[in-house]
C-alpha cells in the first residue's frame, strides 16, 4: 500500500470499538486522509492539543463520558473543525441534541460507506470555502441584533442541521438562508428555493418528491422533485407553516429517512439535500392550533435563528439606504438628504426591508437631481415613530394589525370582494388571505 504524503489532510477518530476504527480508518486512507484513533475523550482532546486535524469523528457514548462534551469543547477551543456524531441508528434525540450542540453532522451506525464519504467531502469543502468567503455578500448593518446574526450565520455554516429562520415578511428571510448555504460545504450546490405557500395543495408533493410517468393525469412523464434538483446543495422551504398536516407527514419522514418516494413510485430514492425552512407565522402557535405537527415542528425546528424587523435596528438604515441607492443609481451620485434620512429611521416598516427597498425605488425615480429628500419618499405619516420609541409605540403588534387589516379593507375594496384577485393584488395565496382575515376578524 502507497504511503500518504506527509501534509495529507488529517482526521480524529475517537471510538472505543476497534473494529469501527479499522473501518473508519480504511475508508478515509482510500480517501487519501491521515487518521489517528483515540478511545476516551481524556485521549481525544490531548489529541485536538497536540496534532492539527480538518475533521473529527465521535461516537456518542465513550467509557469515561459523552461525545457531546467534546464536541461543545471543540467549539469553544477551535469552533472550525467540523465534528460528526456517530450514533446508533434511530436515535433520533441524539443526533438533535450532537446538531444543536455544533455539530456539523451526524452518522448513523452501521456505518454506510457511501453515505460517510459523501458527509467527509462536504466536511473537507468548509477549508475552501472559508478561503473563499470574502467574497461572499454579508449581512448589512453594525447594530448589535446583526452582528449577533452574523455570528449565528457563521456557526450555522458549519453544521448540517435543519435549520429555522423566523422573521417578519420582508426581514430578508431567504438573504440568510442563501448566507447560510454560501458560507457552508455545500455552496458549490444549488440553492433551491421554494415558497411553499404558492404551490397548490395537491401539486405540493409532486413539486417537492417528483412523480412518475402516468402517476396522475397530466403526468406524461418522469419529473425529477425540487428535493433531487438541490441535490449536494440546499433546499430552502419558505412559508413552512402553510404545508397542510397530511403533507407535513411525508415531509417529515424524507428529512429523518434522506429519502423521497415520487408520487405513484414504488420505492423510496435517497437524497443529498440540506433543508432550512422559515416562516413569518409563530409556528409553536401553529402546532397549538393544530396546523402543524408537533412531530414535524421538532423536525425542522432543530435550530431556530430569528431575523430582527427593521423597526427594531433603525441605526442600520443608513448603511442599507446607502447599498440599495448604490445598486439602483448604476453608477450615478444618488443620496439621502438629512431630512430624509431621519424621516426614514422615525418609520415603523411594517414592510421591513422589502418595503425599504420600494420606497427608494419609488424615490430614485421621482426625485431630481442627485439627492432624495424627505418629501420624495412619500411616506405614509400613520407608521410614523420616534427613533427611540415614545407615545403610541406601547401597543406595536395593535399598531401593525391596524396598517394589515387596511390594506386588505382596500385590497378587498378595490376587487369588489373578489378574494382571489385581492389575494393576488397582496401579493398572497388565497389560503394567506383567508388565514390573516381569520387573524383580523374579517370575516
Amino acid at each position: 500500500m502507497n504511503a500518504l504524503p506527509e501534509d495529507a489532510p488529517r482526521v480524529l477518530i475517537v471510538d472505543d470499538e476497534p473494529d469501527l476504527c479499522e473501518l473508519l480508518a480504511i475508508t478515509l486512507r482510500g480517501m487519501g486522509l491521515q487518521s489517528d484513533s483515540t478511545g476516551t475523550l481524556v485521549a481525544a482532546r490531548q489529541a485536538l492539543t497536540d496534532a492539527s486535524y480538518r475533521l473529527c469523528l465521535c461516537d456518542l457514548r465513550l467509557p469515561d463520558g459523552s461525545g457531546l462534551e467534546l464536541i461543545e469543547h471543540i467549539q469553544r477551543t477551535q469552533p472550525h473543525l467540523p465534528v460528526a456524531m456517530i450514533t446508533a441508528h434511530g436515535d433520533v434525540g441524539a443526533a438533535v441534541a450532537a446538531m444543536k450542540a455544533g455539530a456539523f453532522d451526524f452518522v448513523n451506525k452501521p456505518v454506510n460507506v457511501q453515505g460517510l464519504r459523501g458527509l467527509i467531502d462536504q466536511a473537507l469543502r468548509l477549508s475552501r470555502v472559508r478561503a473563499e468567503a470574502g467574497t461572499v455578500p454579508s449581512l448589512i448593518g453594525e447594530s448589535p441584533a446583526m452582528q449577533a446574526l452574523r455570528v449565528m450565520v457563521a456557526k450555522l455554516a458549519r453544521s448540517q442541521a435543519p435549520v429555522f429562520i423566523r422573521g417578519e415578511s420582508g426581514v430578508g428571510k431567504e438573504r440568510v438562508a442563501r448566507l447560510i448555504h454560501a458560507q457552508g460545504a455545500r455552496a458549490s450546490g444549488p440553492f433551491v428555493p421554494v415558497n411553499c405557500g404558492a404551490i397548490p395543495e395537491h401539486l405540493l408533493e409532486s413539486e417537492l418528491f417528483g412523480h412518475v410517468k402516468g402517476s396522475f393525469t397530466g403526468a406524461s412523464a418522469d419529473r425529477e422533485g425540487l428535493f433531487q434538483t438541490a441535490a449536494g446543495g440546499t433546499l430552502f422551504l419558505d412559508e413552512i407553516g402553510a404545508v397542510p398536516p397530511a403533507m407535513q407527514v411525508k415531509l417529515l419522514r424524507a428529512l429523518q429517512e434522506r429519502a423521497v418516494r415520487p408520487v405513484g413510485a414504488r420505492q423510496e430514492i435517497p437524497v443529498d439535500a440540506r433543508v432550512l425552512s422559515a416562516t413569518h407565522e409563530d409556528l409553536a402557535a401553529l402546532v397549538r392550533d393544530g396546523r402543524v405537527r408537533q412531530d414535524f415542528y421538532y423536525r425542522i425546528n432543530v435550530i431556530e435563528v430569528t431575523v430582527p424587523p427593521l423597526r427594531d435596528r433603525a441605526q442600520d438604515i443608513p448603511a442599507l439606504a446607502a447599498d440599495l441607492l448604490a445598486r439602483m443609481a448604476g453608477g450615478e451620485r444618488l443620496e439621502l438628504t438629512p431630512a430624509a434620512l431621519t424621516a426614514l429611521q422615525g418609520y415603523a416598516f411594517p414592510g421591513n426591508v422589502r418595503e425599504l427597498e420600494n420606497i427608494l425605488e419609488r424615490a430614485a425615480a421621482l426625485c431630481e437631481g442627485p439627492q432624495i429628500d424627505r418629501a420624495d419618499l412619500h411616506l405614509p405619516a400613520a407608521c410614523e415613530y420616534p427613533p427611540q420609541g415614545g407615545a403610541g409605540g406601547d401597543d406595536l403588534d395593535a399598531e401593525l394589525d391596524g396598517v394589515e387589516r387596511a390594506r386588505i379593507v382596500a385590497a378587498l375594496e378595490a376587487t369588489r370582494y373578489n378574494r382571489t384577485a385581492a389575494a393576488a393584488r397582496l401579493g398572497l395565496t388565497l389560503r394567506q388571505l383567508r388565514y390573516r382575515m381569520l387573524k383580523l376578524d374579517l370575516n
